[in-house]
């Protein structure tokens, strides 16, 4: 009986390994795209089925039109708004008190991922203390014009999260890592368990 339990407890353990990141997956999508269809409520729009009296529903729909709103706004932004109507709608929502922190906040978090001028892509390794090291991201590599000469700033992720912690770090402790941005951050994010 005893090798019996132990051979179901393995199938039992084996078998949540394929069902619970496909499950979770599935219910990721499921969650994101109810949500966005519930936010802009567009099946109302669509108006009621006179059979059943009930509005039409269209599982993501909402999340559809997100999408193409965003496609649309890369287009017209990329083609038609010039570099001087850039720099005035920023300095004009940077002088909105209240919203020129959230909206600076935001947009320069967005550029950090996604931008033209990505700032988490140059990987680092820093010592932390003697045997200790943790994996980074180099943002700021001088300090200098804050009377700090010979520091860095570092930001370090953390595991299974999207929050991270900025340190400034002596730049002899910081060692250059041979892989990509991508490679690192997935290696941090899932907390060393995904393979390089």
């Amino acid at each position: 009986m005893n090798k019996i339990g132990r051979a179901l407890l393995n199938y039992l353990i084996k078998g949540l390994l394929i069902v619970l990141p496909i499950a979770l997956s599935i219910y990721i999508v499921i969650w994101a795209v109810t949500t966005v269809d519930s936010w802009l409520n567009v099946n109302n729009i669509l108006g009621v089925d006179p059979r059943t009296g009930a509005s039409r529903n269209i599982p993501g729909l909402g999340l559809a039109l997100v999408i193409a709103l965003i496609l649309i706004a890369g287009i017209f932004v990329t083609n038609f708004v010039t570099e001087p109507m850039y720099n005035w709608f920023n300095r004009w929502m940077n002088r909105l008190p209240g919203l020129n922190f959230i909206y600076s906040s935001i947009k320069d978090l967005a550029e950090a991922f996604v931008g033209d001028e990505k700032k988490f892509n140059h990987p680092v390794l820093v010592e932390i203390q003697e045997g200790i090291k943790r994996i980074g991201f180099l943002t700021q590599s001088d300090l200098a014009a804050i009377g700090l000469p010979g520091e860095s700033v570092v930001y370090f992720p953390f595991s299974y999260s999207f929050a991270g912690q900025v340190c400034v770090v002596n730049r002899e402790k910081i060692t250059d890592l041979n892989m990509s941005a991508a490679d690192a951050m997935k290696l941090v994010v899932s907390g060393g368990v995904s393979h390089i």
